[in-house]
């Protein structure tokens, strides 16, 4: 017969409360072993990394809208938080299965863990020791786990203290300051490992240090900060409207990697294959010392609806693709380049858009510094007039020549359509949507964009009124957005405003459509309340 103070009978012992405490505590120090295990096999291999790339693969594209539209860039960080609050609440199952009955919690454990290597292991580059991670991990916590459980505090009708036979060395009751002790230990534990993980990301801090270390060589062909580009009235600029340069830290990011790759400069490679007369491969040096051109490139996410901020303006500076490409002479059958990520992302990109006179280019480096890491050091793709989905592959490592009747890409197999042409659009920026503002003159600004056909001109409606041309800043480019202004004699009471850009084709599209499958349309519209003077 069992006696209280064994695992079989832990059901005897503490409460559901305690015992849930015990399985996260446990869970905590999994995922710290996991991770300071992952750091030393593949940060990738990390089971929260694993079971998010492995969700966020699986994720339809409604649901993938739903999270921008929710979160904006900050749905990487969302799906984290959502991760750890479902981990510990199996942990803490787990815990409260293992009271009842210690097979039940353990099990759990065993599955959990089985289903995170499982995810690693499947992971676009995972190694043959990608699932250790997460089975480490697993062991640790079954033996944290077990350690708890057997020290649970009695429960209010218990006896204090319950001696098993001496032939049974198990542990007495425990009281709960012992068990809070305890457990603490074991979630500074796992605190510690985490910590312990991070300090052992050497191959994070190489690719720093590497980043930091890098010279990029001058531009074959510069592109200088074009002069009057910035929104203005009678000579006046206009305070509110956002940068026409956008500053690295603040450029939208918007992609599929949780775990952003560390690719060292001096490994990657670049390999071009496929329907094509010869293979090419480039290393980082051969890049380096081609010749390089700038160009000031506007890059839009195709979740971004309209009069939103997944959108950025750069000057970027790489290798035009073209050159590439004519290196390995693609076949007159070629309709497609394929282009993968180090993290198994894939976009599909017209051939025809990466062989004209466009600067689509494989850049390393953003506004006169390489790449930010998080931007797709060392190497990424830009290509004007399309959007990010179906071109702008970061971390890039192989272009494959192919036809769209063969493969798919990333986002095309979840629904998204496969050339994802950047639909002209505009936004009004000042006054922001909200607040209130004075009667007399209100300036109305903001801006527009039709990459690779270019911005002619902006028009803005108040209420049902007739269209104003807006006074349009220079133009910067045909690749990159444009910035404008009108001066707004405002009445008091509520108002809407409305913008829209021209582009040479005519005038934006009013016609109302979501994001899914190849962008939003609509004209950007926000209510004002205007008070009296």
């Amino acid at each position: 017969m069992r006696r209280p103070g064994s695992v079989g009978e832990a059901r005897l012992a503490g409460t559901a409360t305690t015992a849930g405490i015990a399985g996260i505590a446990a869970g905590a120090l999994t995922l710290g072993v996991a991770a300071l295990v992952a750091a030393v096999v593949s940060p990738a291999s990390d089971p929260l990394v694993a079971l998010g790339g492995t969700f966020i693969d699986a994720t339809p594209a409604w649901l993938k809208n739903v999270a921008v539209r929710v979160f904006g860039t900050s749905d990487k960080l969302a799906l984290t938080i959502g991760m750890v609050i479902v981990v510990a609440a199996l942990a803490a199952l787990a815990g409260v299965l293992a009271r009842r009955r210690w097979e039940l919690g353990a099990a759990l454990v065993v599955v959990l863990g089985v289903v995170a290597a499982i995810a690693a292991a499947s992971r676009p580059g995972a190694g043959s020791l990608a699932p250790a991670p997460s089975l480490l991990g697993a062991v640790a916590g079954l033996v944290a786990l077990h350690a708890l459980i057997r020290r649970l505090p009695p429960p209010s009708r218990a006896p204090a203290a319950s001696q098993p036979d001496d032939d049974v060395p198990l542990p007495r009751y425990a009281d709960r300051r012992t068990f809070l002790r305890a457990t603490g230990l074991v979630a500074l534990g796992g605190a510690l490992a985490v910590v312990g993980g991070r300090a052992l990301g050497a191959g994070h801090r190489t690719v720093v240090a590497a980043r930091a270390a890098l010279h990029l060589p001058g531009a074959a062909r510069p592109a200088a900060l074009p002069a009057g580009v910035d929104a203005s009235l009678d000579g006046t600029p206009v305070a509110g409207v956002d940068p026409w340069v956008t500053p690295n830290p603040d450029f939208y990011r918007i992609d599929t990697a949780l775990s952003v790759p560390d690719l060292d400069p001096s490994t990657w490679s670049l390999r071009v294959h496929g329907l094509v007369e010869h293979e090419v491969m480039l290393t980082f040096a051969d890049l380096l010392a081609a010749d390089l051109v700038e160009a000031w490139v506007t890059l839009a996410c195709v979740s971004n609806e309209v009069g939103g901020n997944l959108v950025g303006n750069a000057k970027w500076l790489g290798l035009p693709v073209r050159e590439v490409l004519a290196r390995a002479v693609p076949l007159p059958d070629a309709d497609m380049v394929l282009s993968r990520s180090a993290d198994g992302f894939t976009a599909s990109t017209p051939i025809e858009v990466l062989t004209d006179a466009r600067d689509a280019l494989l850049a390393v480096g953003m506004n006169g510094a390489p790449l930010p890491v998080e931007h797709g050091f060392p190497v990424r793709m830009v290509v004007p007039g399309l959007y990010g989905y179906v071109s702008a592959t970061k971390w890039v490592v192989d272009l494959e020549v192919t036809r769209f009747a063969d493969a798919t890409a990333y986002w095309t197999d979840r629904g998204w359509s496969d050339h994802g042409p950047v639909k002209t659009e505009s936004r009004i920026e000042v006054p922001r949507s909200g607040p209130s503002v004075k009667a007399g003159r209100v300036v109305v600004a903001g801006t527009a964009w039709a990459q690779h056909r270019g911005i002619v001109g902006v028009e803005v409606r108040v209420d049902d009124g007739p269209w104003q041309a807006a006074t349009l800043a220079a133009d910067g480019g045909i690749d990159s957005w444009r910035q404008w202004a009108l001066a707004w004699d405002a009445t008091p009471g509520d108002h809407t405003l409305q913008c829209r850009a021209i582009d040479p084709d005519g005038p934006q599209t009013d016609e109302v459509a979501d994001v899914i499958p190849d962008g939003a349309t609509g004209l950007h519209t926000i209510p004002v309340h205007v008070k009296p003077a």
